[in-house]
């Protein structure tokens, strides 16, 4: 019985939680981790998956999803504090997220120097980074014999790819973060073109509907100008990279839109963003048509006409606080610490200021401690101060809602999915709803919610079987037959039939392609039939239905002879079939440069006679099948042709079919031109004559090593023949005998052509 193979799924973070995603994925002794993040409702420590559960120099590859926190932070300790280094594991991550990764964890290591909970050191981080190959989208990437991955746009922030991988056959799509709604900035999230056995998708909003974005950013606007009106300060806590830039783009249209508003300046409080700044503009290319074709147009939508940068000088907090109203952009985004939380302590007390929320806030944040509105709150120092600034929740949070994920879950078609990066309550609404929709289809698809460190084992089937039926069952095939047909797999089962049965049992069709190719014709019929044989054997040869001559080759390529000087090649079209006719067709093609097509010219009596009788002059390509002297001849001619040119060859007597060579005495004759100068060779007694005694001794002795060669191969002429430019007295019996000795003789035959 045929080992049952098993994935196991076992999540180092993120299971039933949102934060410090690590997903551990082990097949056939091979093991990948997807993303590795930090929690960032803790520190320290506290913050990192549980790496301790894993071998890390087991893993064949880690894939990181984007560049968030999240998702990437704990990278570092794990290239430089675990024993990653020690196997031969990999790290991936797009263009863009590496570049902007590189940006945040700078920024991740700034902060927590100040403290007592630094994970690693800038050091540890800039070595992490050397180790990250960077890929692009659609890349098909091949880790090891074995494993191999393609990612695909995620949305959700700029360089967010979700990865398909492939462990020896097995299928595993997993979407980090990703959004199905193009916004201002960010192409959607794909659906890959391959139907994956396991999904491993995010559940952030559970069964929640979001609003759409026409309605949620004029509400955003609205209430950013309300609070304007009543001469307050607007606090939007945003992270710096992703979610910022979209809003940065649409206050900066809504600032062009309403001139009363220039005068209220919009910042943008993070030196992080700055920078990376000139990231978004580099990787313009990944974005949606929108913010191409303005780059095209050279109006860069990333230069702001109405924003700008804090002055990075100390105590600007209270400076812009007691100002007039303004709009500010402060990262973090859940106020943990930073400028977010400075400025929300500052406006708190005062009723005319507001707060917006505008992505997702992870519990045991600030950022969703605030949203029940506590009438106050304890600052960083330790003191309690009273909360009367307004809080709204306006979600921009480029994560899928119920109705986008239900829809893509159901689209990609996988037999499990397995849901991750959602607290316990979401999370279990929602495989209650999917479970339900599954159910009132009938569809048997199993819905996976596994907890942190809970090992989640699938099973496949190692051992695939086949069932023939239709035309294929009637006979009972014996032991060591081979069954040949069409092999239909839907879902998990395969079906084995005669393609005449696809309709009946499948609902398909098929289709035959016939392919034609015209070539013209510049040598004779006969001589491409003699080329066709010699390259594939015996030819079938016959008139087709029309009665056009045809040749079939290797019986699925016909060669037809459709008009003068025009061959037509015909077949039906499939892989192997092609490959004979791209053959057929390079052979045809070459046939008069082939050195085999020795050309010989006659006298222009017997090349008239030929072409009335349909014959071809070639003596390779005699139709009559009685040509074992004119092959005789025609090497001979070779021989001669490649010291003096072109060889003219005469016969005797054109009239007489049946006339044989050499019963002439003064009949079959090679006559050689050189400049002024002729000699004529008899091929009754094989002497030379010629009026230029010059020309006659050197033909005597290219003749003499021509004779030699072919005495030496054959084995049947007299030893004296290398005396043939002293006696010239071969008998044409001796001529003859060697001809008959080379017909009998396959390996002097091939030599021959060789030397030809």
């Amino acid at each position: 019985m045929a080992e049952t193979p098993t994935l196991s799924v076992t999540m180092l973070g993120a299971g039933q939680e949102v934060g410090r995603s690590c997903c551990v994925l082990q097949y056939r002794g091979k093991t990948i981790v997807c993303d590795a993040g930090v929690h960032p409702a803790y520190s320290g420590m506290a913050s990192l998956p549980f790496i301790d559960e894993l071998d890390w120099s087991t893993v064949d590859a880690l894939l990181i999803t984007h560049f968030h926190l999240d998702h990437a932070a704990a990278l570092t300790y794990i290239t430089e504090k675990t024993n990653f280094r020690d196997g031969k594991g990999k790290v991936y991550m797009t263009h863009p997220t590496k570049a902007l990764h590189k940006f945040m964890m700078q920024d991740y290591v700034r902060m927590g120097s100040s403290t007592s909970d630094a994970l690693f050191s800038p050091l540890d981080m800039t070595m992490s980074l050397a180790s990250i190959i960077p890929i692009s989208a659609h890349q098909l990437i091949t880790v090891c014999p074995g494993i191999s991955f393609t990612p695909y746009h995620a949305g959700h922030v700029l360089g967010a790819c979700m990865f398909l991988i492939d462990i020896y056959g097995l299928k595993i799509l997993y979407t980090g973060d990703y959004s199905r709604e193009e916004d201002r900035h960010l192409v959607k999230a794909e659906i890959p073109p391959i139907r994956p056995d396991v999904l491993i998708v995010e559940s952030t909003f559970g069964v929640h509907t979001l609003e759409a974005r026409e309605e949620k950013e004029l509400r955003f606007t609205n209430l950013v100008h309300s609070i304007i009106r009543r001469n307050g300060h607007v606090l939007l806590p945003t992270f710096a990279l992703g979610r910022a830039q979209e809003l940065l783009l649409i206050l900066d249209e809504y600032w062009r839109k309403h001139p009363d508003l220039h005068n209220i300046p919009i910042y943008y409080a993070s030196g992080l963003a700055r920078k990376c700044m000139a990231v978004y503009q580099t990787y313009i290319h990944t974005m949606n048509n929108n913010i191409r074709s303005r780059f095209a147009k050279r109006d860069n939508p990333f230069v702001f006409k109405h924003i700008s940068n804090v002055p990075q000088t100390r105590g600007w907090e209270k400076k812009i606080a007691e100002g007039p109203p303004c709009v500010v952009l402060a990262s973090p985004g859940f106020m943990q610490v930073g400028p977010s939380r400075e400025l929300f302590e500052l406006w708190a007390p005062d009723s005319r200021n507001g707060v917006i929320i505008t992505g997702y806030s992870i519990e045991g944040t600030p950022a969703r401690d605030i949203m029940t509105e506590p009438e106050d709150f304890v600052t960083l120092k330790g003191a309690t101060i009273p909360r009367k600034l307004s809080v709204d929740d306006i979600s921009f949070s480029a994560h899928v809602d119920y109705s986008q994920n239900a829809e893509f879950i159901e689209t990609v078609k996988a037999q499990h999915v397995v849901l991750v990066h959602g607290e316990q309550a979401a999370m279990s609404r929602l495989r209650a709803a999917m479970t339900s929709r599954y159910k009132e289809r009938d569809e048997d698809v199993k819905i996976h919610t596994p907890r942190n460190l809970e090992t989640l084992r699938l099973s496949f089937r190692g051992e695939r079987v086949a069932k023939a039926i239709g035309t294929l069952a009637d006979a009972h095939p014996k032991t060591g037959d081979i069954l040949s047909g069409l092999l239909v797999a839907k879902d998990y089962s395969y079906t084995l039939l005669d393609p005449r049965d696809l309709r009946d049992f499948a609902g398909l069709t098929t289709c035959t392609v016939t392919q034609r190719q015209k070539i013209i014709l510049g040598v004779g019929w006969n001589l491409v039939k003699w080329h066709l044989e010699g390259m594939y054997g015996s030819i079938d040869e016959g008139l087709d239905k029309d009665g056009v001559p045809t040749m079939r080759v290797m019986g699925v390529v016909d060669v037809k002879y459709t008009a003068e000087h025009e061959l037509t090649l015909e077949w039906e079209s499939s892989s192997s079939n092609d490959m004979i006719a791209d053959s057929t067709l390079a052979l045809i093609t070459g046939i008069d440069k082939s050195p085999a097509s020795v050309k010989l010219t006659t006298n222009s009596h017997s090349h008239s006679h030929a072409h009335a009788h349909g014959e071809q002059s070639h003596p390779h390509a005699d139709p009559d099948g009685k040509s074992s002297e004119r092959i005789r001849i025609a090497r001979l001619a070779m021989f001669l042709e490649a010291h003096f040119g072109e060889i003219e060859f005469h016969m005797p007597d054109a009239d007489d079919d049946d006339h044989e060579l050499g019963e002439d005495e003064h009949g079959a004759s090679l006559l050689v031109r050189l400049d002024e100068a002729e000699a004529q060779i008899s091929l009754v007694n094989l002497t030379v004559s010629s009026a230029n005694d010059v020309l006659k001794k050197r033909v005597e002795a290219v003749l003499d090593m021509a004779l030699t060669t072919i005495s030496s191969l054959s084995e049947a002429f007299v030893s004296g023949t290398s005396d043939v430019a002293d006696d010239a007295a071969l008998s044409k019996d001796h001529v003859d005998a060697g001809a008959e000795s080379m017909e009998e003789t396959e390996d002097s035959e091939a030599i021959l052509e060789v030397i030809a």
